[in-house]
């Protein structure tokens, strides 16, 4: 029989017969702070422990611990829950929906009625430990197609039946446990003994699994009620409702059958009316609202929502001002570092909060101000003879990263502020357990506009993200309870106009680049989708300012 060689991650080299399982090698039984392997990297792809390896290659064990290793653990949840309503409640229909408080918000239709009580979570949660104490395997099987789309026409799961009719894979992987199957998308643990630290929480209508956290996975955090952020989920699952779309084999069919147009139109339509409604209760307090503050996560298209807001309010009969944070910077010598002791430019003491506060109290007062002006050559602020003054028919508009910090704007009433939230949160799922991550589709944004905008490659583009997803959880989701409005930005036809874009830059990271689990991950996930051309997404879409063809300069 072959033989390969095998690296393992002190370093060792081992001669194996090809074939050889990962977790039969040494150490896969292991753990890394009383946590358990999960899974492994398998020359920079992830794979699952029962895995064959037929050719040379290094292999590295992850724990709940690492960013991927999380994310099976998640996954494995999910499994793990669905398989329990399926013994409990074998006629409900269970749906992953969105995170929520470091969990999992999922709806539940039971004997034909939406929700869940109380009673029923708790004995959900009983069911799942219970599995969980029993140790089962969880099997990685591969089925001929047709016993695929057979076995789920049996268990009436018609999501997996729809994702599949657009595919045509030689043979379906799917994992398997005591009788409950699901469709294989990535890699989940291999035993349900493995889940022991979770707990479900009762979420009119539904309910939550609650995860461990990610910095610390040791134990739980207690959860954290985000009822601002239910609410815009649910806001846009009934936009969901209204367009008739909630999964990706949904998607795919109206985009088989060419009605993707009227879809594109309809998803455009739902955010001018939501554009409206704020523009509306801006102007209905114009009297005393003189600054909009925008605010968001990276790609979640607060630019292109700025100057769509500035189009609606002018038709209020208001004349918007934007006024940019980024003259503000202090500059590289007074910039603070972050841990590792370079600048750190999203740090909310890189703006000059004295002078901005200074100068905006001043505008509202109906000053004229010189606006300085950051040379990023010289990486100092210059002033340019650029004098403002409002009207009284104008206000001001802040777009960035810290719109809604107090800090910000600590020296302006909260009276004369009015204060949006902006992100890009899908209600689109693959299939009714498996859902579509809100990061995985602004990071599929700004890969694309990396690329288009600013010449970075996939890979230059998943370097940067650890440091911009850290920004965020310091800056910008701490305060999205101040907002007074918020605005998703998803659109569900989105994925399908940026898979062609973003498919040959994924294809530009290869097996020995760090990244290429990531790439690897993101390339799967977008064989769920049937691609369309972007000719029919508007000009003024916030899509265009990430694949080009906007009506607004940025």
């Amino acid at each position: 029989m072959q033989e390969i060689c095998i690296t393992l991650p002190d370093g060792t080299e081992i001669q194996e017969p090809a074939g050889t399982i990962v977790g039969t090698l040494p150490g896969a039984d292991g753990r890394v702070d009383d946590l358990p392997f999960l899974a492994a990297i398998v020359n920079n792809d992830v794979a699952s422990l029962s895995y064959p390896i037929s050719i040379n290659s290094e292999v590295r064990f992850l724990t709940i611990a690492d960013p991927d290793g999380w994310r099976i653990y998640r996954r494995s949840l999910t499994y793990l829950a669905a398989k329990a309503v399926d013994d409990l409640y074998p006629d409900a229909v269970l749906t992953v929906e969105h995170s929520l408080g470091g969990g999992l918000y999922c709806s539940i239709r039971i004997d034909g009625q939406d929700g869940i009580s109380a009673d029923q979570v708790e004995a959900l949660a009983a069911h799942m430990r219970s599995l969980v104490n029993q140790d089962l395997p969880i099997e990685r099987l591969k089925l001929s197609y047709r016993d695929a789309l057979k076995e789920f026409a049996d268990a009436d799961q018609d999501d997996k039946i729809n994702l599949l009719k657009h595919r045509n894979p030689p043979h379906v992987v799917v994992y398997a446990c005591g009788g409950y199957s699901d469709l294989a998308h990535r890699p989940i643990a291999p035993r349900t003994g493995l889940l022991d630290t979770f707990e479900l929480v009762h979420y009119p209508p539904g309910f939550v699994i609650h995860l461990p956290d990610r910095e610390q996975p040791v134990g739980m955090s207690p959860f954290e009620d985000q009822p601002h952020l239910f609410q815009i989920y649910q806001e846009h699952k009934e936009w969901g409702r209204i367009l008739g779309v909630s999964t990706v084999g949904r998607l795919n069919e109206i985009i088989a059958n060419k009605d993707h147009e009227a879809f594109m139109r309809t998803a455009e339509a739902l955010h001018e009316k939501k554009l409206g409604h704020i523009a509306d209760a801006i102007e209905n307090a114009r009297d005393r609202i003189k600054l909009v503050l925008i605010a968001g996560p990276s790609s979640a298209g607060k630019t292109t929502f700025a100057k769509r807001l500035t189009t609606h309010l002018t038709v209020c009969g208001i004349r918007p001002i934007t006024i940019s944070t980024d003259n503000y910077f202090v500059g590289e010598a007074d910039n603070p570092l972050d841990e590792n002791g370079e600048p750190d430019f999203e740090h909310i003491d890189a703006v000059d909060l004295e002078l901005f506060n200074h100068d905006l109290s001043r505008l509202i007062d109906g000053e004229s101000v010189e606006i300085p002006y950051f040379n990023f050559n010289s990486k100092q602020r210059e002033y340019r003879d650029q004098a403002l003054q409002l009207a009284n028919d104008q206000i001001l508009i802040i777009e960035g990263i810290h719109g809604l910090n107090p800090r910000l704007t600590e020296m302006i009433s909260d009276a004369r502020k009015y204060r949006i939230y902006v992100s890009a949160l899908t209600q689109l799922n693959i299939d009714a357990n498996n859902r579509i991550s809100t990061t995985d589709n602004r990071l599929m944004r700004r890969m694309v506009r990396d690329h288009r905008y600013r010449g970075h490659s996939a890979l230059e583009t998943f370097r940067l993200w650890p440091s911009v997803r850290r920004g965020e959880k310091r800056w910008v989701f701490p305060y999205q309870r101040e907002a007074d409005a918020t605005f998703n930005s998803a659109l569900d036809y989105e994925l399908a106009v940026l898979k062609p874009k973003a498919e040959p830059l994924l294809m530009q990271i290869k097996p020995t680049d760090g990244a290429y689990s990531e790439a690897r991950r993101l390339s799967e996930f977008l064989l769920n989708f049937l691609p369309t051309g972007d000719r029919p997404v508007p000009r003024t879409s916030i899509l265009r300012e990430y694949i080009g063809g906007s009506a607004f300069k940025y």
